[in-house]
């Protein structure tokens, strides 16, 4: 893993864990706070409830206080209390009973088979003494006691709440009651309230973490891409620095071959010549090691020459990039035999320097390819000017070969990869297609990349002068 990933995923991890340990701090948080908040909430509708019962307690009380304080006729007045409690009531299932402090219903609205029963013993779904927990409340004072009881409009057992005062004279209780299902639902809906909103809080949270996962991330990739962006300026410098030193150091060897070596030879040759010419007029015919040694070093120097001129060719100066290739076609045809056609199209431009070094470089390395490789009988160099840029392409008709397989292979395809260093270094493009009978070779340089500016034209043509004032 590269240290900019590494860097990268350093900046992730925290931040992910920090982001879940947030979300789990919240959630617990606010769990907590929704059960205190669904237990604070029951208590207040319990002690709602509870305070609205005893204040109908109350007046069911107060309604028959008049017949409970009667001394004369107790039963008399008994009855009419119980009728008149069983008429009283308040809502669907808001109504009033009556029992005795040893379990026995007397009185019962909505469930009149209770009436008579003694219901001590009866136990709610639970296995809670219903009656017994009533009678201990009204024994004590009275007061509020939940348990379970059946609810007429449900036809089945729900929570209740129920109050109950004692009748001490008549040995009764008097209650009533209020079925907390509503209450429940009520609670019930709070706390999936609070769920849901624990959820968007959640979600809320895992959404500003993917933004900020993101956010690193793409922070990243600007920062990978900037780097890549700075490498990749930096590496064409560097390899037009590289081509450069090249270009100067061929330039150099040239020069010293042409004005050094090649100076000195062609003083030998003069004086050779000369003795050769004295020899000839004194004494007869000259000396055969003589003569082998005047056409050997005519050989040096036409070698010389041909080396100099391949190091940096003078004509690419002076005459610029279609003369050049022109010149190199015409020398690529004597030396190999093979027939090799030169064709510009479009209207010439002048080059700068480095593009056109570059296209006359991958000129001579296909060339030389092709010699050693190919087995071609003809080869076509097209160089063509267009708006956007410069294209030349070397196409032969030789065996052809694989350029993928050439260029995973490191001990080949040197050439090629020659040819795409110094093309990126002048932001152009190489393109290869081959196949048997048909290779092709495209080098492509965008326009702002290869016209050349006034000071290229001026360093031209200070490099001619200078030239044209050396001594042949």
């Amino acid at each position: 893993m590269k240290l900019r990933h590494k860097l990268i995923l350093l900046a992730l991890v925290p931040l992910g864990l920090a982001m879940l340990a947030i979300a789990m701090t919240v959630r617990q948080q606010a769990t907590t706070l929704s059960q205190q908040q669904y237990q604070a909430l029951e208590q207040t509708y319990l002690a709602s409830k509870e305070a609205e019962l005893s204040h109908y307690v109350q007046l069911a009380r107060t309604a028959i206080e008049p017949l409970y304080a009667e001394r004369k006729n107790i039963p008399d007045a008994q009855s009419r209390a119980l009728a008149m409690l069983a008429r009283m009531d308040f809502g669907q299932d808001g109504y009033f009973f009556v029992y005795d402090m040893q379990g026995q219903s007397l009185m019962h609205p909505r469930q009149p088979d209770l009436i008579g029963r003694n219901l001590w013993n009866l136990r709610d779904p639970t296995g809670a003494p219903t009656i017994q927990q009533l009678s201990e409340k009204a024994f004590n004072g009275g007061g509020a006691v939940r348990y379970l009881w059946e609810k007429p409009s449900l036809n089945r057992h729900v929570a209740k709440l129920g109050y109950v005062v004692p009748l001490t004279d008549w040995n009764w209780m008097l209650g009533s009651g209020i079925y907390l299902d509503d209450v429940d639902a009520a609670l019930q809906r709070h706390d999936q309230q609070a769920k849901r909103h624990i959820e968007d809080t959640l979600i809320l949270i895992a959404l500003i973490t993917l933004v900020c996962l993101l956010a690193v991330v793409g922070c990243g990739l600007v920062l990978n891409i900037s780097e890549h962006k700075t490498s990749d300026a930096k590496l064409r410098r560097l390899a037009q620095q590289v081509v450069l030193s090249q270009e100067t150091e061929r330039a150099r060897i040239s020069r010293e071959l042409h004005d050094g070596i090649s100076q000195w030879l062609v003083s030998v040759k003069l004086l050779l010549e000369s003795s050769i010419a004295r020899l000839g007029t004194s004494t007869g015919p000259v000396p055969e090691t003589l003569a082998r040694a005047h056409g050997r070093l005519n050989g040096a120097l036409g070698e010389i020459r041909r080396i100099s001129h391949g190091l940096r060719p003078t004509m690419l100066d002076d005459l610029g990039l279609p003369a050049a290739l022109s010149e190199l076609a015409r020398e690529a045809g004597e030396m190999t035999g093979i027939d090799v056609l030169m064709q510009v199209s479009g209207n010439p431009v002048d080059l700068n320097d480095m593009a056109k070094t570059v296209l006359f470089r991958i000129a001579q390395e296909a060339l030389t390819n092709i010699e050693r490789h190919a087995a071609a009988q003809q080869i076509q160099l097209e160089l063509g000017f267009t708006r956007s840029g410069v294209q030349l392409r070397v196409t032969d008709d030789g065996v052809g070969f694989d350029p993928a397989q050439v260029h995973q292979d490191p001990h080949r395809g040197l050439g090629l990869r020659n040819m795409r260093e110094r093309l990126d270094s002048v932001g152009g493009q190489l393109e290869i297609t081959s196949m048997h009978g048909d290779t092709r070779i495209s080098a492509w340089i965008p326009m702002q990349h290869a016209i050349a500016t006034d000071d290229d034209r001026d360093e031209l043509l200070a490099s001619i002068h200078a030239r044209s004032a050396e001594p042949a």
